[in-house]
């Protein structure tokens, strides 16, 4: 049995396991912006409407695909080779089975959409849902581990060739072929890596009662799971049903910019949470103590990126995209808003998973979805700008219900949440008030971006140094730390 986990060395650990999924996450996110940035000013929005539309469908077969063991196997300890054995025999099937279902299915996808040619795009792109259910257990195996190190170098790697052979593949104009192969290949890649690395090997071992045993956690799990992925990608698809599919891809890739810092973020420290609450889940007292310091973090950094994205947003598209993609700024400025307030649902989940509540995961999700469906019937009639603001209510409500749950669970209720959160948000919209009414003047595109990110960001940081909130203290000791060891 292991020992218990000291609070230097949970901190230690916490330090560490955050670089490497930083590094990981910021990555990916970085090959991701610099392979967009090409593919976005070759290929059509129609053709990325078209792939946008079928996000909902990979995004809901992933989650039914690992069907909550994942997760599930984390939580657990004293696993044997069996477990793992019959959970990922259950994966590959279940895989196979949907693939087949979609691959017979993409007709029906052509009529709804009313767009035949998305047929052929969406047999070929469902193939990924196979490739990433063999490598799920190797996946979880490395993160059991803490190895986020390894995770890293074999997401970046994976990723990179993908990138690189879908800018070959738009240069030579095969459009939305592009994409589909940029998703497929980093399926594949990743997945032959994990195999690779981990030196897992299934011994072909199935057993149905370890798979029961996983399946009253994993079952509300995977119902909720499946909710939220649903909510999370209809947007596009319900557009889709309704709109040309240019204004798919203007609101999808709107979501898609602004979700870059703040998915970041969000799997960061989702990541080190989902390793850390578990390892304490029996002490509510250190639960909370490392829940508060998350939620400092997260709002230290969400709150001053979150606005100089809004406040810069038609300067960046242009920069980046010139008058293409224009339409898509209003749709990200209102989008933003809900991306920083992301990070923080993502924290209280894993807070959750991590207790073994997956009842209240459940009970939130079905208030989630009614929610959802009504939000989406009163405002979809009046036109996309109203969708968008759908989608921020839904998201600060979900944050609301999570933080007074946690507050019954482990005493970090709406008062202990305010307080860590609104000193930052309130410096940060000042700082930008601030700088926006200094920076009206400058009307070179690159300035104005440049000018507004170091004012917000040097008056934020000035501004918690001088109230001496406890981030900018932590941060200025990392930094002492850092130059400490090189020296």
């Amino acid at each position: 049995m292991s020992l218990p986990m000291t609070e230097s060395s949970l901190k230690s650990k916490t330090i560490l396991s955050l670089f490497w999924s930083f590094i990981d996450k910021f990555g990916q996110q970085l090959l991701n912006f610099a392979s967009m940035l090409i593919l976005m000013n070759i290929i059509s929005a129609r053709e990325y409407g078209i792939f946008g539309s079928l996000a909902i469908f990979i995004a809901f077969s992933t989650i039914l695909i690992d069907s909550g063991f994942g997760r599930a196997l984390l939580n657990r300890h004293n696993l044997t080779d069996t477990d793992y054995s019959t959970v990922f025999i259950f994966n590959i099937s279940l895989s196979i089975v949907l693939y087949l279902l979609l691959y017979f299915s993409a007709p029906l996808l052509g009529d709804i959409f009313h767009t035949p040619e998305i047929v052929p795009v969406a047999r070929v792109l469902f193939f990924s849902l196979v490739f990433n259910a063999f490598g799920l257990i190797h996946y979880t195996i490395l993160t059991k581990k803490a190895d986020f190190k390894g995770l890293s170098k074999i997401n970046i790697f994976a990723l990179l060739i993908a990138d690189i052979v879908a800018v070959l593949m738009a240069i030579y104009d095969l459009g939305v072929w592009a994409l589909v192969f940029q998703s497929i290949l980093f399926a594949l890649i990743r997945t032959i890596l994990l195999w690779i690395y981990s030196g897992w090997r299934p011994n072909g071992i199935f057993s149905k009662k370890r798979l029961s045993s996983f399946f009253s956690f994993s079952s509300k799990l995977l119902v909720s799971n499946t909710i939220s992925t649903v909510a999370n990608n209809i947007y596009p698809s319900l557009i889709a049903m309704f709109y040309p599919m240019n204004q798919v891809a203007y609101f999808n890739q709107a979501k898609r910019y602004q979700d870059i810092p703040f998915v970041t973020m969000s799997n960061t420290f989702r990541s080190v949470a989902m390793l850390i609450l578990s390892e304490v889940n029996r002490d509510s007292d250190r639960m909370k103590r490392i829940l508060s310091k998350l939620i400092k973090s997260i709002s230290f950094i969400s709150f001053p990126v979150g606005f100089i994205m809004i406040i810069t947003a038609e300067s960046l598209f242009f920069l980046f995209f010139k008058e293409k993609w224009l339409e898509a700024v209003p749709y990200f400025r209102i989008l933003t808003f809900a991306g920083m307030l992301s990070p923080f649902i993502f924290i209280f989940n894993e807070l959750f998973i991590a207790k073994e509540k997956s009842a209240y995961f459940l009970g939130v999700e079905i208030f989630k979805s009614i929610l959802l469906i009504i939000l989406i019937v009163l405002l979809l009639p009046e036109g996309l700008m109203a969708l968008a603001g759908s989608w921020v209510i839904y998201t600060a409500v979900t944050l609301l219900i999570l933080v007074v749950l946690s507050g019954k669970l482990i005493g970090y209720n709406a008062v202990s949440f305010l307080k860590d959160v609104l000193p930052y948000l309130a410096i940060a919209m000042i700082c930008t008030i601030i700088s926006y009414f200094i920076t009206l003047s400058i009307h070179n595109t690159i300035l104005y971006i440049l000018t507004n990110a170091v004012l917000i960001v040097g008056l934020y940081i000035l501004s918690c140094k001088f109230l001496k909130l406890e981030m900018s203290s932590e941060v200025e000791n990392w930094f002492f730390n850092l130059k400490k060891k090189k020296k």
